[in-house]
């Protein structure tokens, strides 16, 4: 009788523990939401762009504060207001946008300060090559949207990358700049 009571136990603390954990998926709202490109222009003007083609998903348990995000751009989809320079940025001397037709941010490291999410750290994949990015948000909220009716989860993310390190160096010995900021505003609703 008593290790019926403890195996119980143990089975309904298990069963507890598991009923807690809330997974949540989001769908990123392509209307709210950007990837945008910021780098200066010979040390003068600071030359911006964006790519208005993306979709992914977000997983958050706010409960065990751990996350996942699957971001993919349309990198021909790249828009700077300047046709000319959309199209030098889809060139093999930058984005080479025939080859690779998309980059992608793939992340599951998650940090929060109390119930808000303060950075997201993965890999990003450009030119076919993944590597370690880690993006700071600067605003992070969730709220339930009264048009949808259903919780939407979101905020503003930003990081500094050095393009050279995926092998994306033209004009660099021209004085056009290694860093880039990237500026992630992300709105996904949950599904």
């Amino acid at each position: 009788m008593r290790k019926t009571f403890i195996a119980a136990a143990l089975t309904a603390s298990v069963f507890m523990g598991t009923a807690h954990a809330e997974v949540a998926t989001y769908a990123i709202d392509p209307a709210h939401t950007f990837v945008t490109f910021e780098v200066t222009h010979f040390g003068t003007s600071t030359n911006r762009g964006r790519f208005d083609k993306k979709e992914g998903t977000v997983q958050l348990d706010k409960d065990a504060k751990t996350g996942k995000v699957d971001l993919t751009l349309d990198t021909g989809s790249i828009d700077t207001g300047t046709p000319a320079f959309d199209k030098h940025l889809q060139s093999d001397n930058f984005l080479n946008t025939a080859l690779y037709p998309t980059a992608r941010f793939v992340a599951d490291d998650f940090s929060f300060n109390g119930d808000k999410v303060s950075a997201v750290s993965g890999q990003l994949t450009l030119l076919g090559k993944s590597l370690p990015v880690a993006l700071k948000a600067t605003h992070f909220n969730c709220y339930l949207n009264p048009m949808l009716k259903r919780e939407v989860c979101g905020g503003d993310f930003e990081t500094t990358i050095q393009r050279s390190q995926w092998g994306m160096d033209w004009g660099i010995n021209l004085g056009i700049p290694d860093a880039v900021k990237l500026v992630v505003q992300v709105e996904a609703v949950k599904q």
